[in-house]
């Protein structure tokens, strides 16, 4: 019996795929121990033909079990990853994404954190840049997890700077990225809402945020490992810019080069996750960093992204079924909300 799954969600991943598997056939943790599986959502490029030349190359290796499903429906990255789980029952799981390439070691150094601790559910490898076709480097940093603030800004930490000491130390963070997260499958159980475990109602973007929410309100400890290392060609920025002007010009031209589609979702699913999952009395607390932060995006949205505010009334319809999930998941939470604010910086 296998000790972990690799599950790959893809959609038109030729660019990336053959390197992505590559980098699966390599790790040095042994291969009957590990399971993949391959959802296919629906491409329509060179994808499944690439993926049919994998599974041909594994025939005769050691891999207990190769699945791969064509869907013709797009599940989205979470929700295909959420089918996944159904194909396998293993102790742990990595959920990757095809733009993103393993270490060898990756699978060996990820188990070895989970089995050290039962009380963690999740862990965050150190991932690099890198852009496909080009030689891997371990100098600039794509993020090392989620880091939250008391206005809940959200940030990748690390993203765009120099590798260097401040990434070298493991420690517990507000929430693993979705790159390529490493789950204990008991814990992803463990935070089900009316029968799901990603909210699809944030279909395509947020998912993951959430779920590394809902695992603090469970109990459960997410780890950042920088010994466990991976590479991830990130499709909107791999820049970092220093000082209040150049930083503001250059988060407009980022925003510019996202689909209308993506910031509308980025608008109102970081909300309904808020809505959710944040404590009262922590949301009290930090009421006057939240309200300057929200005013600032409200001109900022009027002023260059108007069309965002078409969201508004999908944002208000949804409203009361946010409000049942988040009665839900706060009936089940065992953390108290001194807990998770300490990771409000």
């Amino acid at each position: 019996m296998s000790k972990i799954s690799i599950n790959l969600v893809v959609l038109n991943g030729d660019k990336y795929i053959e390197y992505c598997l590559n980098s699966i056939l390599k790790q040095s943790f042994p291969h009957e121990q590990i399971q993949i599986n391959i959802l296919d959502n629906g491409s329509t490029d060179n994808t499944r033909l690439l993926i049919h030349d994998f599974k041909n190359k594994t025939s005769n290796d050691i891999f207990p079990k190769v699945n791969f499903i064509m869907s013709d429906v797009n599940f989205g990255m979470w929700g295909g990853q959420e089918k996944l789980l159904k194909y396998s029952s293993d102790e742990y799981v990595v959920f990757l994404s095809v733009d993103v390439m393993l270490d060898k070691d990756f699978i060996s150094r990820a188990i070895a954190i989970l089995d050290a601790d039962s009380h963690i559910g999740a862990v965050q490898a150190k991932i690099y840049q890198y852009t496909a076709g080009e030689p891997l480097t371990k100098q600039i940093i794509d993020t090392c997890g989620f880091e939250i603030y008391r206005n809940r800004r959200i940030g990748n930490i690390g993203h765009g700077s120099p590798d260097g000491e401040q990434f070298n130390q493991a420690s517990e963070i507000f929430g693993v990225e979705g790159a390529v997260p490493i789950f204990r499958r008991q814990a992803l159980e463990s935070i089900r809402v009316m029968g799901e475990i990603a909210d699809h109602d944030l279909f395509w973007y947020g998912e993951d945020l959430d779920v590394a929410w809902r695992l603090h309100l469970a109990g459960w400890k997410q780890i950042y490992e920088p010994s466990i290392i991976a590479w991830h060609d990130r499709g909107t920025t791999k820049s970092h810019t220093h000082g209040s002007w150049l930083k503001y010009i250059s988060h407009v031209h980022i925003r510019q080069q996202l689909s209308i589609k993506k910031r509308r979702l980025e608008w109102r699913n970081a909300r309904w996750t808020r809505i959710k999952n944040d404590y009262i009395i922590n949301i009290l607390k930090d009421l006057p960093y939240i309200l300057w932060r929200e005013t600032e995006v409200l001109g900022y949205t009027i002023l260059f992204e108007p069309i965002v505010l078409k969201e508004i009334p999908k944002f208000l319809r949804f409203l009361p079924k946010m409000l049942r999930k988040r009665r839900a998941i706060l009936a089940h939470a065992v953390t108290t909300p001194q807990s998770i604010h300490k990771f409000f910086k």
